[in-house]
């Protein structure tokens, strides 16, 4: 028998003005969603199905940048995107541009699980997720108050905003910044952004299978359309035999750097252990991009790392370990 570990993340940088009450709401989450799946993982259910678990709860609270509290398109609508991967044979299921499934990660797992492809995107998921009957609600589920008023400051900035956690006060400082000042560049053009808040979860359980599974409402006022790296294997979330790894942050430069399958790939190719795999691709892969990491290995490591100034994380395994963290 092997020994289970998982770990799950709220997102990759956080603006350091961030309220405590609000840092000790998002590690409340985060610990209820970490809670979850070490039951689950207790009770024998594989990894597949414990990943899944714990993203749909994630998906339900507003609190994240997946499900319920997604972010807005330049249209004031939600474009979600969500992926899963199971380790042991490499099979995955993605969904991309859904607009009224309450649990993009349950659809993505019935693409995976119950079609002859691996990836639905806008319409055509749609239209599989009624036909699978899963469950459906209005657009204006998914849109908060908060959102709309950042998407307000977004616009009036001219910019995209990450982290829809924010304080308003910082938002509208944010607005005041122009793009001849940006704060960022993002696929070589100037933008003003904020942190990401994409959620993950990996885990390993006792027979040793990987798995990954990742959501997102992607950017606040992104063009309708935009598919960042949530929903593409290799990209924002790989597992195989070695490991499972969630991606959050630039999805931009996540893509490019291809980062949850170049862990592995480096563990494969190169020898290298999960940590050193994982220090490495946020090193030498992300092109001066911003991004966080989460992986367990088949051996019942887990580690979480990110070159941005904070990342949402909780993690634990079978030993006794345990982080839950922020900065």
């Amino acid at each position: 028998m092997g020994r289970w570990a998982i770990a799950v993340h709220g997102g990759a940088g956080v603006d350091p003005n961030l309220p405590l009450e609000r840092q000790e709401e998002a590690k409340q989450l985060l610990t209820r969603c970490l809670n979850l799946g070490i039951s689950a993982l207790r009770s024998n259910l594989p990894a597949i199905d414990v990943v899944e678990l714990v993203v749909r709860e994630l998906e339900s609270d507003p609190l994240f940048n997946s499900g319920r509290g997604s972010a807005l398109t330049e249209n004031g609508t939600v474009e979600m995107e969500a992926s899963i991967m199971d380790g042991p044979k490499r099979r995955y299921g993605a969904v991309s541009g859904l607009t009224t499934v309450k649990n993009p990660i349950s659809l993505a797992k019935l693409v995976m699980e119950k079609s002859p492809h691996s990836y639905l995107a806008f319409s055509g998921a749609e239209k599989f997720a009624r036909q699978q009957g899963v469950e459906l609600v209005e657009n204006d589920y998914f849109i908060t108050k908060e959102n709309v008023e950042m998407l307000r400051l977004a616009k009036e900035a001219n910019s995209i905003v990450f982290d829809y956690r924010i304080p308003l006060e910082t938002c509208r400082a944010i607005a005041t910044t122009t793009m001849d000042n940006p704060l960022q560049m993002m696929n070589g053009l100037p933008i003003n952004v904020y942190a990401a808040e994409t959620v993950g979860c990996v885990a390993v359980d006792s027979e040793s299978r990987c798995a990954a599974a990742t959501s997102t409402g992607g950017l606040m006022n992104k063009k309708t359309g935009r598919i960042g790296d949530s929903p593409l294997i290799g990209a924002g979330t790989y597992a195989c035999e070695l490991c499972g790894v969630s991606c959050t942050g630039e999805g931009e430069a996540i893509i490019r750097g291809t980062l949850a399958r170049d862990v592995a790939a480096v563990m494969e190719y190169k020898g290298l252990g999960l940590q050193e795999a994982a220090d490495f691709v946020i090193n030498e892969r992300l092109d001066e991009g911003i991004a966080g990491l989460i992986a367990v290995s088949k051996n019942g490591e887990v580690i979480c790392r990110f070159n941005s100034n904070g990342m949402f994380r909780v993690c634990t395994n079978e030993d006794g370990f345990m982080e839950v963290g922020i900065w």
